[in-house]
Order: C-alpha cells, then structure tokens, then sequence
C-alpha cells in the first residue's frame, strides 16, 4: 500500500515525465468478507476508546494495522493514526464524539499545513483561507484571484509568475485533500 501510494504521488506530481509508472493503474479492488469503510473504521475507534486496555477486542496497534492495509483510506490514513493515538484507552467516547472529534482534528491538521504554506510564501493565513474557501466553495479554481491573493507582494509579473506557481506546486496537494476526489475546474492550469 505504501509503495503504491508513493508511485500514485510520484504519477500526479510528474505527469508524462513520470516514466514507466504512468502505465500503472492505481484502482484497488478489495476482496474481503466485511466492508470496511468510513463507519465501521468509526465504530472500531469508538469501541477502542469504550473499552477498559484488558477487555479490548482490538489493540490500537491493530486498528492502526487494518488501516494501513485497507485501500480505501489511502489518502487519509495518516491522518486517521494521528488521531487514533491521541485517543486514551477506556476515554468511553461515543461514536458521535470520535466522529466530531476526528473532524475537529482533521481541521486543525489543515489549518496547521495552510498556515505552514502561508507562512512559507509571505501571504496572511486569513487570505489564504479565504482563497481556499472560495475555491472549495465553488469548486472552481480563479486564476484573477490568485492573482489578488498575490497583489500585497507587490512582485512584477515574472516574479508573480514564479511565486504562484512555486504556491500552487504547495497548495494542490491541499486542495485535493479537501475535494475527497471531487474534481476542481480549471486546476488543471497548474497541475504537472
């Protein structure tokens, strides 16, 4: 899983120049007696933190485990073991908590990449964020509003030019992250 996940991202990241691994095909297909999805990963984590550590079913070690070999949290997975060991065995969380909890946590996990990446590229996280929310809003990606996002630069254009593409090669990845699959208009600009 970790191998493919590294040669779907060097796919994305590189395009045609990616080589032979453009030829792959990266769909997972599962064969398993049980459906693992968001719910029943929730259920699992919920039962976790319910249980006193001598009466638990499943250790954490082992949810982390089933998690890192099921295809259908490829993209999250990190971000779901994160939360998993910030959770105390025997908290007694409910199902609706762990869910709002693991939302909470995933929020903050963004909040902290967008501010990194605002940080980075001498922009306010406020106008970043609102740019991101635009975006996610609309679903459509705006080119002029990249643009303004830059304006307090105050960079030429082939200045400008360079900072929004070296911010877009940053931002992408975000952006995906946030669309769970969905697809951005006009992203596409800046992607290879």
């Amino acid at each position: 899983m970790d191998t493919a996940q590294r040669l779907k991202f060097q796919q994305d990241k590189y395009g045609d120049d990616a080589g032979p691994v453009q030829q792959l095909d990266f769909e997972f297909v599962l064969f398993s007696s049980a459906v693992i999805d968001y719910d029943y990963i929730m259920g699992l984590i919920s039962r976790f933190s319910q249980a006193a550590p001598r009466k638990q079913k499943m250790s954490r070690e082992q949810l982390i485990g089933m998690l890192s070999s099921t295809a259908n949290f490829m993209d999250e997975r990190h971000v779901m073991v994160d939360y998993i060991k910030t959770l105390k065995e025997g908290e007694g969380l409910s199902e609706k908590a762990i869910r709002a909890g693991y939302e909470a946590f995933k929020a903050d996990r963004f909040a902290g990449e967008l501010a990194k990446t605002a940080h980075k590229h001498g922009l306010e996280t406020d106008a970043l964020q609102a740019f991101v929310d635009t975006i996610m809003g609309r679903m459509i990606f705006d080119g002029e509003q990249l643009s303004d996002l830059l304006a307090p630069l105050g960079l030429g254009w082939k200045e400008r030019t360079t900072k929004e593409l070296a911010l877009m090669e940053d931002l992408i990845p975000l952006l995906k992250k946030l669309a769970q699959g969905r697809e951005i208009s006009g992203l596409g600009a800046y992607e290879n």
